[in-house]
């Protein structure tokens, strides 16, 4: 028989104030097309010794593991896996190391920016940090990398593999790969407030960065969040091929779309593929609560991961936070959350979320 799997917590740096306990209560409101995170003292959470040597990314998970596991209430000795989903790893370690090459003409290279530009630096500098010698494995898949890494847990859960997992999403942000996405137009060209994202009515989209963890289980703690009920990704779907296969991932879990107590959809306001959200937002989920999330966390790939933050959070809280409205509709309760995410009309993502 298969267990259930919990989120019994969650942990975030992004681009709004999301590393402490609360939730969207003071949006960062900004005019621009790429966001920074908002950052933490990271000296609260490493040693400055330390951090001096670590990338951005690494330094973003790193607390928002370390809050993840506080808020679980695990030490780390009972983290059994560490399981990470990135699209460029850590990226500004490898920009630079490059161009050490080049500047220096291939000599005098030291090794540490090598070392740490790898994909799975991430993983492994938290499971040396908490001393965790057990499964360590990083997803690259693009805009389904988070997704990927939060499957394998699922699924080692379910079978009994690991009793509880330490699970994220980061990516960051760099010069080089900013000016590259902008000379092919998927950033916007001209800067867009927070809030008016959906109303720019222009093509590309805001980049951001950002860095978020939970801890899955298969025990539920008094911290829980939320119950993980079903995860699917497509690599490829047609406009016309979205409400079957949203209907058909519902069906499988023996659920309608009017079972749906709130839909989080990942609308960037990019004209030419918000498209794909209207379809549900319009159609089989027009009666339903809506809610949106990349007007506050930016487009990068593994932003699901703050989508993800965002369900938990409802479903904990039981409310909507007024930032994050899409429309006017209300539950007394909100029981069951589909979030559903996809980027530039590939790499589609259902993940069904049910109250803890």
């Amino acid at each position: 028989m298969k267990k259930s799997v919990y989120i019994n917590s969650v942990g975030s740096v992004s681009a709004q104030k999301t590393f402490d306990d609360g939730f969207l209560e003071n949006i960062e409101q900004r005019s621009d097309t790429v966001l920074a995170v908002v950052a933490p003292n990271y000296k609260d959470y490493i040693p400055p010794a330390a951090a001096r040597r670590m990338a951005k990314g690494i330094k973003m998970s790193t607390v928002s593991a370390k809050n993840a596991m506080q808020g679980a209430g695990v030490d780390e000795n009972e983290i059994d896996a560490i399981i990470v989903g990135t699209g460029l790893g850590c990226i500004g370690d490898s920009e630079k190391f490059v161009s050490d090459i080049i500047d220096n003409n291939e000599q005098f290279l030291t090794p540490t920016r090598f070392i740490q530009s790898s994909h799975n630096t991430v993983a492994g500098q938290i499971a040396l940090g908490i001393g965790c010698k057990g499964y360590n494995f990083t997803y690259v898949h693009s805009a389904v990398s988070f997704e990927s890494a939060v499957l394998d847990a699922k699924m080692q859960l379910e079978q009994n593999e690991a009793r509880t997992i330490l699970v994220g999403g980061v990516d960051e942000l760099v010069d080089h790969h900013v000016s590259t996405h902008r000379l092919i137009g998927h950033i916007k060209e001209e800067p867009v407030d927070t809030m008016s994202v959906l109303k720019s009515g222009t093509s590309g989209a805001v980049f951001s960065e950002g860095a978020h963890f939970f801890v899955l289980s298969n025990q539920k703690r008094t911290s829980c969040y939320a119950e993980l009920m079903a995860l699917k990704t497509f690599n490829t779907l047609s406009p016309g091929q979205l409400g079957d296969n949203v209907g058909n991932f519902l069906k499988e879990q023996g659920l309608t779309e009017k079972a749906i107590d709130l839909i989080v959809l990942g609308y960037n306001g990019d004209v030419e593929f918000d498209g794909y959200y209207d379809i549900l937002a319009k159609g089989p989920f027009s009666e339903t609560p809506q809610a949106y999330f990349k007007h506050l966390s930016g487009e990068f790939d593994t932003a699901s991961g703050f989508g993800f933050w965002v369900a938990n959070k409802i479903l904990k809280h039981q409310r909507i936070p007024d930032p994050v409205k899409l429309n006017d509709l209300h539950r007394v309760t909100f029981e069951t959350v589909l979030i559903y995410n996809q980027y530039r009309g590939e790499n589609h993502s259902l993940m069904l979320l049910k109250k803890c």
